[in-house]
């Protein structure tokens, strides 16, 4: 109980370095108010925060720093993410590029990025820096993979995974690294909590997908909205091999419709198997994640581990 009280209260300080540092011209304070106005999860400042907890001698400033640079430029990534795929809302909220425009979206963007370096020059960690300069280029990369990916019927799972890994497990575990990295933990340490944030943050994503397909679902954004924006997710996949020519057909009409029957869409995702072998393979993530957290020794952040992968499995948003 202690430890969940202390990492909440631990997150608020999070939120207040945020959003304080600030240019107070207009725009830009209208523009970061509105970003940072749903709190969001902040799954990855937590898995940072849990990762440092090993040692609290370490500078707390550093530790909150660090939390604060991994939600901003979470957010960043975010925020661009609109942009590219024009996205109305985002946790809930109407999009910067929404109400403002496609170059306010990358503008603002941008400066929450510069921040989180501006950041990262005051922590002063080398190898700090260089994880999380090699992460973001990764996740670049995960997006333009993608955008290469649109409308391929012919992707291959392998495929899928390494845009997973890109976009969303790499922040995660660059999130658990560069903790453990922060407190100068043991190769042994940042080896077992860097691999079980990774396959949660691949477990994370696959979730994401499967959300997608569900009428039911809150994740912030409309639902099918990856199907109309053209893009070939897990439930979308594991359909599309398993259907017959006639159903291949009725997929791909599918396929960037912006128009979609949802109920007769998720109909035949699931008909053909897509929404079982998806959860199958959000199954095997959260496995993955579990074996590796049960290796970290502290039993408070073996813990803690474990209970983010049972969320990340469980969320229903």
């Amino acid at each position: 109980m202690k430890t969940k009280k202390t990492l909440k209260k631990e997150l608020r300080l999070v939120e207040s370095l945020i959003k304080k540092d600030f240019v107070k011209e207009k725009t830009i304070s209208d523009l970061y108010d509105h970003v940072f106005k749903s709190k969001g999860k902040k799954i990855r400042a937590k898995l940072n925060l849990i990762s440092s907890s090993q040692n609290k001698k370490i500078n707390k400033n550093h530790r909150i720093k660090l939390a604060a640079i991994i939600e901003l430029l979470h957010t960043a990534t975010l925020v661009h993410d609109d942009v590219v795929d024009n996205s109305p809302t985002r946790r809930g909220i109407e999009s910067v590029n929404n109400i403002w425009t496609n170059a306010h979206g990358v503008l603002i963007g941008d400066y929450i990025y510069s921040k989180a370096f501006m950041y990262m020059v005051d922590i002063g960690n080398k190898k700090i820096l260089k994880e999380l300069s090699n992460a973001t280029n990764d996740i670049s990369q995960g997006e333009l993979i993608q955008l290469d990916a649109m409308n391929n019927f012919e992707i291959t799972l392998n495929k899928l995974k390494k845009i997973s890994y890109y976009k969303t497990g790499r922040l995660f575990e660059a999130s658990a690294k560069t903790g453990a990295l922060l407190i100068n933990a043991n190769d042994k340490y940042i080896n077992n909590i860097r691999n079980c944030a990774k396959d949660l943050g691949i477990l994370f994503q696959i979730k994401d997908d499967l959300l997608d397909y569900s009428i039911e679902s809150k994740i912030g954004k409309p639902n099918f909205q990856d199907l109309r924006e053209g893009k070939v997710t897990y439930p979308f996949f594991y359909a599309y091999k398993n259907s017959n020519l006639n159903q291949k057909k009725e997929l791909e009409k599918m396929m960037g419709n912006k128009k979609l029957n949802q109920k007769n869409t998720i109909k035949l995702v699931a008909n053909l198997g897509g929404i079982e072998e998806t959860k199958n393979l959000a199954k095997e993530y959260f496995n993955k994640s579990i074996n590796s957290a049960k290796k970290i020794r502290n039993l408070k952040i073996r813990e803690e581990m474990i209970e983010l992968a049972k969320i990340a499995i469980n969320r229903k948003k």
